[in-house]
């Protein structure tokens, strides 16, 4: 069995600016986490993995920074 994870990055809320002119979030200078409902599925997966075995791949696009997050849930298999 294969599981494919989704991830997709999301502004960081802790840091949210929203331009009062347009309306619109202001992404520059916010640093992008992954969706905490993607990091919820990860953790399910990897759960999975570890009562069945199966591979658990993850995938996402986006901007060079996208490799970085890539990065983060490979270390975040040492905590969960």
């Amino acid at each position: 069995m294969n599981i494919i994870c989704c991830i997709k990055q999301v502004p960081d809320t802790a840091d949210l600016k929203i331009d009062p002119e347009t309306n619109v979030v202001i992404r520059s200078g916010v640093e992008s986490i992954v969706n905490p409902f993607d990091l919820v599925t990860v953790e399910a997966s990897l759960s999975l993995k570890d009562t069945y075995g199966p591979t658990v791949t993850v995938i996402s696009i986006g901007p060079q920074q996208a490799e970085q997050v890539l990065k983060s849930l490979l270390r975040l298999r040492t905590v969960l």
